[in-house]
């Protein structure tokens, strides 16, 4: 990684739709950076490079890739560490086998997924892929706790032109549905640490005999050690209960999990699923289908694909989907159903698009339904369920008049379920897992039965403590009302306000927030922002994941334009821009009609705040001259609606970076006081606005025909250049 001498800012290469964009925005950051004396690096942690990286071995010198994750993960530990996260895939098994036979077709000698390596060098192949696939990056990179919020522009911008929301009414059937019992929140014990500790994971079965699960876990005095499991056969029985119960309403059956994210247990959860769905065909043809490869964690789209040519399986399959209540549907028009695929089950975007829908969803048959939302954890469901009982109550919410949420997110060093990948375990026989120390103290006991999900996480104690302080520092600073959601009757945030409470009490702060648990906290802060009013949202790291996706998609209409500050542990600075859950459609809408729908809002927030952190850090005074620009500029688009458009013949993500470019150039030029560098500019906004018509004749020529980029996932970098840098005016002034 090049060192703080070296670079001033790290800019992440990533995939799918923020890569595209980067590619049209990121020459024009690299121009005006330039002329301000500032250095701009690249570190790419696409899914592809991630891949590429891990097989150096296997690869010729031109295929080479260094580990640019792992210098990333080195570089945010110090202070000078200044980077620009954009949104990167967090990869599902389906995703990272299409991935890797693109690479292969390409070229690169990669081996290949195996579902149940047996040699040592499977082993070691699948262990290497695994490091790569879910959200292998954020733990690397998150080196503290985040601050997210709009950005007031951006939120006077939304309130000055609300988006559409669908109608709620009292009658709706749309609900959430949860476990009640032997599920990860009911089943959770909890300890706090009072000294350094290495621990390892033990399985007991009834005959006595011992494996070793996980072996030297290095724990430091403080840290907040969770246990818990979800019980493979209460599991099974909900999932049927419900869809029968969902058959009984006549509204769609619907699956929310976080599959990416959650990479070892969500998708066992999901096959779950897929096999409660068509219970009578594997009843009947499960031994068949295995022998065809079929795992039903990897959804019924795969399994499709596989049983496609027998007849008779088919035909139960299709009397099974008969016999359920109809499916919610991912893309009605393609049949993509929500079991088909893991990764298009992401939880944080399908329930905040379904409640700003008015509870609906797609069904079979291309009209929205009333849905039953299944959430098989208590954890986090109840934010939802409540979410759902208080618009039945009060109608949707006015994205003219509410307030805002900001969120402080607890997610440094690994924290919580996210850094839970490692000690995640599907039980193979019945018996006890225990967590024991090198001292023989015994942490966590717990009795479970062959394929129950066992896991265990961790949040560590300074991690904590800077996370409270951020939110004290915030809620000074907006002084307004401020949450820690925490339910004093889940083990694990039981531990939590034993460090929240004094801390706030030493401050002399503690009248200034509340402690509630999820459910009453969702309920008070819709009410807040209801009335005009603002809140800060003070959670752990999942609730801070779906909580930034669930409010801005209310407020603003989408999570993509959020400011995401990460203040890094050691003084660096990261700054992450919108959401990319919809990405893949975005693409898919590009390669058909090279139109790109992508909005860079969040980049450009990111951008201006990087820049500031760098002129604090550095004392650079021109970067914060550009940063102001940034500011303007990103004014400019929302003032003079230069956001893209969804359809062809509207303007896109290309239209928008040439306005982006024009008005941070005139802002250094007429609106910030530099005269050096006013005289730097000048002749480059004279020259964007000179070639206005030129310029947007240029991208707008283009659009409407299939385009090529060389690949999904390792696009090439000329053809793609080709089709997100079309105008060869604007490239000429930009150089």
């Amino acid at each position: 990684m090049a060192n703080s001498t070296d670079t001033d800012i790290v800019y992440t290469t990533v995939d799918e739709a923020p890569e595209l964009a980067s590619a049209s925005l990121l020459p024009i950051v690299r121009a005006f950076a330039a002329k301000a004396g500032i250095s701009l690096d690249t570190k790419d942690i696409s899914l592809a490079g991630r891949i590429i990286a891990a097989f150096p071995e296997r690869l010729t010198d031109a295929q080479k890739q260094d580990d640019h994750l792992a210098e990333l993960g080195q570089w945010i530990k110090t202070a000078e560490a200044n980077v620009i996260k954009l949104p990167n895939i967090s990869a599902s098994v389906p995703q990272l086998s299409a991935a890797i036979e693109e690479l292969q077709q390409m070229g690169f000698d990669l081996p290949d997924y195996r579902d149940e390596p047996t040699t040592d060098e499977e082993k070691d192949i699948r262990a290497r892929y695994d490091a790569i696939k879910g959200s292998a990056v954020n733990p690397v990179l998150r080196e503290g706790n985040s601050n997210r919020r709009a950005a007031s522009a951006v939120k006077n911008f939304a309130k000055a032109n609300p988006h559409p929301m669908g109608t709620w009414f009292a009658d709706s059937k749309t609900r959430v549905a949860f476990m009640e019992h032997d599920d990860f929140f009911s089943n959770e014990t909890s300890t706090r640490l009072t000294e350094d500790a290495t621990v390892r994971i033990e399985l007991v079965a009834k005959d006595g005999t011992v494996t070793v699960l996980k072996n030297g876990i290095a724990y430091p005095a403080g840290a907040v050690v969770d246990a818990t499991f979800m019980s493979a056969s209460a599991l099974d029985s909900f999932l049927a209960t419900e869809i029968k119960k969902t058959k009984e309403e006549g509204i769609l059956w619907s699956l929310h999990m976080k599959a990416t994210m959650m990479k070892v247990s969500d998708p066992i959860i999901f096959g779950h699923a897929v096999k409660a769905w068509l219970a009578p065909v594997f009843d009947q043809y499960g031994g068949k289908m295995a022998a065809t490869g079929v795992d039903p964690n990897q959804g019924l789209g795969d399994l499709l694909a596989r049983v496609k040519d027998d007849a008779e399986i088919m035909a139960a399959i299709d009397a099974a989907g008969a016999a359920n209540p109809p499916l919610y549907m991912v893309n009605p028009d393609t049949g993509i159903t929500n079991l088909h695929v893991p990764s298009d089950v992401i939880i944080d975007a399908s329930m905040p698009a379904l409640i700003r829908a008015g509870g609906k969803g797609w069904g079979p048959d291309g009209k929205e339904q009333d849905c039953v939302c299944v959430i098989p954890d208590g954890s986090y469901a109840p934010v939802y369920d409540e979410t759902i009982t208080y618009f039945k109550e009060t109608g949707a919410l006015d994205p003219a008049t509410s307030g805002t949420v900001e969120n402080i997110g607890l997610m440094a060093q690994k924290a919580e379920e996210y850094g839970s990948h490692p000690t995640t375990f599907e039980i193979p026989v019945a018996g006890v897992v225990r967590m024991i120390t090198d001292k023989g103290i015994e942490l966590h006991q717990h009795t479970v039965a062959p394929g129950d999900i066992w896991r265990a996480s961790s949040v560590r104690q300074a991690p904590i403590k800077d996370w409270v302080r951020l939110a004290i520092e915030r809620q000074k600073a907006e002084n307004c009302q401020a949450i820690f959601w925490l339910d004093a009757q889940r083990a694990h945030d039981a531990q939590l306000i034993n460090y929240v409470t004094p801390i706030l009490k030493a401050e002399h702060v503690a009248h200034k927030f509340k402690i509630l648990a999820p459910r009453a906290a969702t309920r008070l802060t819709l009410e807040t922002i209801r009335n005009g009013e603002n809140s800060i949202a003070i959670t752990g790291n999942v609730l801070r994941d779906y909580l930034t996706d669930l409010f801005p998609i209310l407020e603003l209409g989408t999570s993509a334009k959020m400011l995401s500050i990460v203040k890094l542990m050691q003084g660096g600075g990261l700054f992450e821009t919108g959401a990319g859950g919809t990405a893949p459609k975005h693409v898919q809408q590009l390669l058909e009609e090279n139109h790109l729908r992508w909005d860079s809002l969040g980049e450009f927030c990111a951008l201006g705040e990087s820049l500031t952190f760098l002129a604090n850090a550095k004392r650079n005074a021109k970067a914060a001259v550009l940063g102001k620009g940034v500011d303007a500029a990103t004014r400019g688009i929302l003032d003079h609606n230069r956001s893209p458009g969804r359809k062809v013949g509207q303007p896109d993500n290309r239209d928008s970076h040439y306005w982006f470019a024009r008005y941070w150039a005139e802002a250094l030029v007429t609106q910030i006081e530099d005269t050096d560098l006013a005289a730097v500019f000048a002749p480059l906004a004279a020259a964007l606005a000179a070639g206005e018509t030129d310029i947007l004749a240029e991208l707008a020529a283009v659009r409407g025909k299939p385009v090529d980029i060389g690949g999904y996932y390792k696009p090439d970098s000329e053809k793609m250049a080709l089709v997100m840098r079309p105008s060869a005016t604007l490239n000429r002034i930009i150089g």
